[in-house]
């Protein structure tokens, strides 16, 4: 059954504009604002107290879909670094002193004794919890946070400072200690319902009054061809 113009039109703009609505990916790197995304910020062998670096996030009127981390670290034993990342209230660990609890005895106590993650990516998306591999790669290669911890959990709009913390638990963990070298967010957001909706009703709203005005002034002009012919009949 064919549709009427008007029906067309407005099913064309729905699907339209539900279309433009999709994944906005937009990736925030980098936060030190003197040096960048090149932080090189070194993690006190054996203290707790760690460190911290922020992005800033701003201008983005849309809601968290996803997140994702990706960091670079140096040195150090990868089984003595603790690291979490915190939003809005919500903190979500990644790294919880890798290996610990597994292999043999020193392993079980200590941790993996390799160093680096090198440009690793921590995602709820991934293949392989980060806790068991002792040396990660890079991509494509994936890893879910560690302890089963969820990025899910950061909802909202990410408006806002995202921090990193790293501190290293256990004294006498390789030469040279680690270092946090850099990190990413990537954030992938979509715009809110109440937005989409609002769009959607502009856009519909504005192809109604253009229908319309197309139907009154092609009636205009039929009668002014109508009155044009009676004239010359007369």
């Amino acid at each position: 059954m064919n549709m009427k113009p008007l029906q067309t039109f407005l099913a064309a703009l729905l699907l339209t504009s539900v279309a433009a609505q999709g994944g906005l990916y937009t990736r925030y790197s980098g936060s030190n604002p003197l040096v960048g995304n090149d932080i090189n910020i070194g993690i006190t062998d054996g203290n707790p107290t760690g460190i911290s670096d922020v992005i800033h996030v701003s201008g983005v009127a849309s809601v968290i879909e996803s997140v994702s981390v990706l960091i670079n670290v140096t040195g150090g034993f990868n089984g003595d670094l603790y690291a979490y990342l915190s939003y809005n209230g919500v903190l979500v660990p990644l790294l919880n002193r890798v290996g610990t609890g597994t292999g043999d005895a020193v392993q079980m106590l200590f941790g993996y004794a390799t160093a680096g993650f090198n440009n690793v990516r921590l995602s709820d998306a991934g293949s392989l919890n980060i806790h068991g591999v002792a040396t990660p790669s890079s991509s494509p290669t994936t890893y879910l946070p560690d302890g089963a911890s969820s990025l899910s959990s950061i909802t909202g709009n990410p408006n806002g400072d995202w921090t990193i913390f790293f501190s290293d638990m256990a004294g006498g963990g390789g030469t040279p200690p680690s270092t946090l070298v850099s990190w990413s967010l990537d954030i992938t957001a979509v715009p809110e319902p109440a937005n989409v909706a609002l769009g959607i009703f502009g856009g519909v709203f504005a192809l109604i009054v253009t229908f319309r005005s197309a139907r009154v002034r092609a009636l205009l002009r039929g009668w002014q061809v109508a009155a044009s012919r009676w004239v010359d009949a007369v």
